[in-house]
């Protein structure tokens, strides 16, 4: 069946109607934990909350909506956004539906530099964790494309075996530094691999937001460019696209997007398979409209997901790595088995 052409007035439209489905999560996230918000005094202090004097909420319950939750499912929202952008961006370049954000090892790199912060004890100074686990992410993307290129050429096969390769190395470098850790320092590495949200702060929002708005919109600004590498190198050649350097920027800002993802939450798996691969069937793999839909429903499932994290057991929180395993196993079998019919 033959797709309606993307227009501009098309991917507003869904745009909008994915912001609605992650304000709809958002407000029903804020909703639940272990001390419960009443709907009608939520919605009310969130339109009328910001302004001085108004105290229809109790101070604990303030605090708990807009220091504790609030700032969690925007800071989850930002990260699920910043992971599907990457997973699109990678699934193209590499024409691969099962390949994600850590297909080029950039994870296993940010995880060798966070812990290595915790173990120095360098984790109690700020922000000491996410720029060491983001020049973890750097130093990856730069080993990946020493060992990838050929020739001046960047080919997908040979990329992605060099992300193989260099995560492999960072996977034992990760087992070494596991085995050197005190056991008090254990906890902290492992909700670190698994995925933590409960560490978001206004400063942390501000930064990831910064590089996940910035990233996403320099990579739309590619996406016609993106259409035509995935339809054919050659192709893209002759209508005049750069496919080296437009390969080189795009790889680049996939992996930065997940380096700061991945340095403020830790590893969050299977975001950037899911929603990149749901949004292809939904609509399309035109990236004029797959990126921005991939962007919003990446918050939202996130978000879902982080919510089930922290509430799903009574006084315990799991690690919202955890939930997005457990929805993405099962759907990454899927993916292969239909991929052998």
């Amino acid at each position: 069946m033959e797709r309606t052409p993307i227009t501009l007035n098309t991917v507003i439209r869904v745009s909008f109607f994915f912001t609605l489905i992650f304000a709809g999560i958002a407000f029903f996230s804020l909703l639940l934990g272990p001390a419960s918000l009443e709907p009608v005094k939520t919605a009310k202090a969130l339109l009328f909350g910001w302004y001085e004097g108004y105290e229809k909420l109790a101070p604990e319950e303030r605090t708990i909506l807009f220091s504790i939750r609030l700032s969690r499912i925007i800071f989850a929202g930002l990260v699920g956004a910043s992971l599907s952008t990457a997973g699109v961006v990678f699934q193209a370049l590499l024409r691969n539906p099962l390949a994600e954000p850590y297909i080029l090892g950039v994870s296993g790199g940010a995880a060798v530099g966070a812990i290595l912060s915790i173990i120095l004890g360098l984790s109690v100074i700020s922000l000491a964790t996410p720029l060491l686990a983001i020049s973890g992410a750097a130093l990856t993307v730069f080993l990946v494309f020493a060992i990838g290129k050929s020739k001046g050429r960047t080919d997908s096969t040979t990329l992605l075996l060099a992300g193989v390769i260099v995560n492999a190395f960072f996977s034992a470098v990760i087992m070494f530094l596991l085995s050197l850790s005190k056991s008090s320092d254990l906890h902290s590495i492992a909700f670190w691999l698994m995925g933590d949200l409960g560490a978001a702060n206004k400063m942390k929002i501000a930064l990831i937001s910064s590089f996940s708005f910035f990233g996403t919109g320099l990579v739309y600004t590619y996406a016609r460019s993106l259409n035509l590498i995935v339809s054919g190198e050659e192709t893209a050649l002759q209508l005049g696209i750069d496919v080296e350097r437009t390969k080189t920027i795009l790889i680049i800002a996939a992996s930065a997007i997940t380096g700061f993802a991945v340095a403020f939450s830790g590893i969050i798996g299977f975001v950037g398979l899911i929603i990149p691969h749901v949004m292809r069937m939904l609509f399309g793999p035109d990236h004029r409209l797959l990126i921005p839909a991939a962007f919003f429903c990446g918050a939202s499932f996130l978000v879902a997901a982080d919510t089930v994290a922290r509430t799903v057991l009574p006084s315990v929180e799991l690690p919202v790595g955890v939930i997005t395993a457990l929805c993405g196993a099962p759907y990454f079998i899927f993916l292969l088995k239909r991929r052998s019919l």
